[in-house]
């Protein structure tokens, strides 16, 4: 089996030759290509050139073609800070007022210059890789999180829990899914295996489940919908704790559950077993960035013996991995995926 084969094995419940591992690197991509992540966020072939480089070095199956977590959110007009050696962030929002929700134009995603960075990276990659390694376009951030970013996340989250202030809050929420669904759309176009989102606002570590459930998963819903009616896998992503919404994250219907390394892995295999896939979920930084190869093959086997009864599995890290990350031990993490045999 190819590095595809693999992936795709997990998500149609067939078991492959190996553990398939699916990096999300591109912060330690770009930074072993010698590129600047001012680079990488406008230049496709800089963007391909990092993730060819880092499959011929550690021979993973799948690449998750990530740029930044703010790219729709300058798309919509919030302002971006743009540092030379990290990725985009926000310094700042579009509504002042969340009445001014009623004033907010159309977005068109694809007239924005840093999704067609992101948008080209994926077709080279594609013509390079054809169906020899997965491409897993990631679309940047789901409708909550992306209202959370125009609104602005403090005044956001107050205004959640405001009566008065519902039907603006679906408003906006629906804009955000409108400019989410446009991304997904210009993606399927790029030859992508499998796309994502992020929505990382929408975790418990900052609003309940029952918000989540209200405000976050009927427009994650949408989303998904959208993916499998273009004929594409979909990955959701939420940082944090997720455990006390996993049957909730589940209910938008993804192929895949890519969690974070606070999630309760235990509790997410009992919900998740023959449902969706498990994407994940070693430690990023306190596991891979700082420990050694020992400890990082140690609770490498430790996660794929709890997954070991069940195909839906992917390995990756809980979140993206550090640019600091030593080589050495994300290949002790790959050897143990390649090596591991089910006791």
């Amino acid at each position: 089996m190819n590095g595809y084969d693999r992936i795709m094995a997990a998500f149609r419940g067939e078991q492959p030759d190996t553990v398939p591992v699916m990096l999300h690197n591109f912060m330690m991509a770009a930074r072993e290509a010698g590129v600047t992540m001012q680079q990488f966020r406008r230049d496709p072939a800089a963007i391909a050139r990092s993730f060819i480089q880092a499959v011929e070095v550690y021979g993973y199956d799948g690449i998750v073609v990530d740029v930044d977590t703010v790219t729709l959110a300058g798309a919509a007009g919030v302002p971006i800070d743009l540092p030379k050696d990290e990725p985009a962030r926000t310094s700042g929002s579009l509504l002042s007022d969340l009445q001014e929700v009623d004033a907010l134009a159309p977005v068109d995603v694809g007239a924005y210059e840093g999704v067609q960075a992101w948008l080209e990276a994926v077709r080279l990659l594609k013509a390079h890789f054809g169906d020899e390694i997965l491409i897993r376009g990631n679309c940047d951030q789901c409708p909550f999180t992306l209202a959370s970013m125009l609104r602005g996340s403090e005044a956001w989250l107050i205004e959640l829990l405001d009566p008065d202030e519902r039907e603006r809050v679906e408003r906006l929420l629906q804009h955000c899914t409108d400019i989410t669904l446009q991304f997904i759309r210009l993606m399927a176009t790029t030859g992508a295996h499998m796309v994502s989102n992020g929505d990382s606002f929408a975790g418990p570590e900052l609003i309940s489940p029952d918000l989540y459930r209200e405000c976050a998963l009927p427009y994650e819903k949408q989303v998904v919908a959208l993916s499998h009616a273009l004929n594409l896998p979909y990955i959701l992503h939420i940082c944090g704790n997720t455990a006390p919404i996993i049957q909730d994250m589940i209910a938008s219907a993804p192929d895949g559950l890519d969690l974070d390394y606070k999630t309760d892995v235990q509790l997410a295999h009992r919900i998740m077993k023959d449902r969706a896939v498990f994407v994940g979920n070693i430690d990023p930084s306190g596991i891979l960035a700082m420990g050694t190869p020992g400890l990082v093959e140690k609770t490498t086997v430790r996660l794929l013996e709890v997954f070991a009864d069940t195909p839906r599995f992917v390995l990756n890290a809980g979140c993206a991995i550090p640019p600091v990350t030593p080589p050495e031990n994300l290949k002790a993490m790959i050897r143990a995926a390649r090596l591991f045999q089910p006791r």
